[in-house]
């Protein structure tokens, strides 16, 4: 089955044309990937502004990622039963509308309600912007190009997002992050009616709704409980409920999705490993990525003190390697094979994270802290781009925009998880060491609200910097300030080092179960498309 379009059509579109749907595709993804980056840089202003403790920072962040990891599969299907660049454009006007909300926003509360709204919008563009790539590009060289560009945007967005977010925070408000994000959409939206022609499934199933909520349920019992767990015990009555909550609802999921006859996630993708092995490489990736960008703005902003601007120069390394390495690598696999990039990528990925755990409070920035992200951007770009095509090269045509859903899904599964897990691991550790030592602070230096907070993030740090003391107890706010930044650094080598474990079992995954020859590219899976078994018979082995 072909999809349908309006207009001229996929078809119809010239060179110049495909190459205009393109630059607009990628704008819109630009807007949704950019965000989290902005938002990070200013986690330190919010912190200190809205007295949020380190759970209140991991929800501002996962708050957006929860929304959208859980609703991608639903509009990813939605999309291509109403339209897909239909889908873009209210996606795009919805994260404008929910960007302003977040922008006037006074309070913690409403803030991370802003960002869970954006989640939602976020997921109706995400799905659509890949989906419409495969069915514009549909001949295998030009698509890899087109899809190692649509890779490289999260480089560019790592590059400018943190440039962009100190410069307004230097001008600024942290308001001013949520603000910047309208007319950006509003350029997107002009850009897509204007070039990206319109592109439906010409048949799909009946929306799983049972499947989506058991799966939001899920995921969200999970990172709930790992985002709470330093506050209430990681084997509290509390946190174990929780994540019993999730295994039940996810169990529940997977077994109802493998009987029902319109399912949300497709399972039987999962039985072809050049599916199923990449989307695991992509989740780690992605948790490890993700869980390292929040603990260097703790590093960057509460260990070395720099401002939101300052930030934003000093992470360039990582975003040049995710930029320069996304394109470079996608390209590459089409002659040496996938299996070979994404073991290579995770491997670096594990280098990367094991000298980040190796930085201490005195490292220098021209050492240690520069290697790791670069390593750590080589390392995600080597990963993204061939994991990425060899997903997209395993679905057939009118299952595209399931097939952008999953792999998107399983990017922003990993990085909720990669925020909560590793943030959460960070977080046990600095409080556990920290908390004597702020206990026999005096009050002259620290009321209580100040305490509980520093007890919590290491971002405090700014703020007790900059409170005025009397000049006999300014020893002991520098030895408090010292004895935070070493607590800190001692849970982020600790968040490492599990990241580190994560990705070598992944690796060990990964070439085991799968092939190391190139692949065939999407024809193997046109036997699904022409009711050919035993074409599909052959796609499901390799």
């Amino acid at each position: 089955m072909a999809s349908r379009v309006s207009g001229l059509g996929v078809a119809g579109l010239s060179a110049r044309g495909r190459v205009a749907a393109l630059i607009a595709i990628c704008l819109a993804e630009l807007l949704v990937v950019l965000d989290n980056t902005l938002v990070n840089v200013a986690l330190p202003s919010m912190a200190v502004q809205l007295k949020a403790d380190m759970s209140g920072l991991q929800w501002i962040v996962d708050s957006f990622t929860l929304a959208f990891s859980g609703l991608l599969l639903a509009m990813g299907h939605l999309g291509d039963r109403f339209g897909r660049r239909k889908f873009m454009i209210i996606g795009l006007a919805g994260v404008a509308v929910m960007s302003g909300a977040g922008a006037l926003s006074s309070g913690l509360g409403q803030v991370i309600a802003a960002r869970a709204g954006m989640g939602v919008f976020a997921a109706v563009v995400f799905p659509a912007t890949l989906a419409l790539i495969i069915n514009i590009f549909t001949v295998a060289k030009e698509r890899a190009a087109a899809i190692a560009l649509w890779t490289a945007m999260a480089g560019i967005a790592i590059a400018i997002g943190p440039i962009t977010g100190g410069w307004l925070l230097n001008h600024f408000s942290w308001h001013s992050v949520f603000w910047i994000n309208v007319p950006v959409a509003l350029v997107a939206i002009v850009a897509t009616l204007i070039a990206v022609p319109e592109s439906r499934a010409a048949h799909v199933d009946r929306l799983d709704r049972v499947g989506i909520v058991l799966s939001l349920v899920g995921v969200t019992a999970l990172v709930w409980s790992i985002i709470e767990a330093p506050k209430h015990g990681w084997l509290s009555a509390q946190s174990l409920a929780g994540y019993l909550l999730s295994v039940i609802a996810l169990a529940v999921f997977v077994a109802w999705e493998l009987r029902t006859r319109t399912p949300v996630l497709n399972m039987r993708l999962f039985r072809i490993r050049r599916f199923a092995v990449p989307s695991l490489a992509i989740t780690v990736s992605y948790f490890c990525a993700f869980g390292f960008l929040f603990l260097i703005t703790q590093y960057f902003q509460g260990v070395k003190e720099f401002s939101p601007l300052e930030f934003g120069i000093h992470s360039l390394p990582f975003a040049a390697a995710v930029g320069v390495g996304a394109p470079a690598a996608t390209m590459l696999a089409q002659k040496v094979g996938t299996t070979a990039m994404i073991v290579s990528g995770m491997l670096i990925l594990a280098v990367g994270m094991y000298v980040a755990g190796t930085v201490t409070p005195e490292t220098e920035y021209l050492g240690p802290v520069v290697i790791s992200m670069v390593l750590m951007g080589i390392g995600f770009a080597v990963v993204q781009g061939p994991a990425t095509e060899s997903i997209m090269g395993s679905v057939p045509l009118e299952e595209a925009g399931a097939g952008s859903a999953v792999n998107d899904t399983t990017r922003e599964v990993g990085g909720a998880l990669g925020v909560a897990l590793l943030g959460s691991i960070m977080t046990s550790i600095y409080s556990r060491e920290i908390a004597g030592k702020i206990a026999g602070i005096p009050d002259q230096i620290m009321n209580a609200q100040q305490k509980e907070l520093a007890s919590n993030t290491p971002i405090s740090v700014l703020e007790i910097v900059k409170a005025p003391v009397n000049p006999l107890l300014a020893q002991a706010k520098t030895n408090l300030v010292e004895a935070m930044k070493v607590a800190a650094m001692q849970g982020a080598s600790a968040a490492s080092h599990v990241a580190v474990g994560v990705l070598l079992v992944t690796v060990v995954l990964v070439a085991v179960l799968l092939p190391w020859r190139p692949e065939r590219g999407r024809s193997v899976l046109l036997g699904w498309r022409e009711n050919d078994p035993e074409a599909a018979d052959s796609a499901v082995r390799d």
